[in-house]
């Protein structure tokens, strides 16, 4: 089962958005600069702002695209917020209901 994560950075004030199977080995690889191209390496004290777990991979990478293209600190502070948002990402990202 895969999650859906967000990441906030303290020193640099920035959220990271993505998805995996196993939260806390992403979350040590993002702080140990593993991905050396990646946006996270910007930080060493990433922290998991927000997580959602027991998704299929596929709607996990969906709902992952969804939150990033929303592009909006308020979406993701809503989405932390507000639980029914990510039940409603979840209905809506479904087997067949994709739109």
């Amino acid at each position: 089962m895969a999650t859906v994560y967000i990441l906030y950075s303290n020193s640099i004030d920035k959220h990271y958005i993505g998805s995996c199977l196993d939260i806390e080995e992403r979350l040590n690889e993002h702080n140990a600069h593993f991905y050396t191209i990646a946006f996270t390496k910007r930080a060493n004290d990433w922290e998991i702002y927000y997580q959602y777990n027991h998704l299929e991979k596929e709607m996990a990478r969906k709902i992952e695209s969804h939150i990033k293209k929303m592009k909006s600190k308020i979406y993701l502070q809503n989405l932390k917020r507000f639980p029914e948002i990510m039940e409603k990402l979840i209905a809506r990202f479904s087997a067949g209901s994709y739109r």
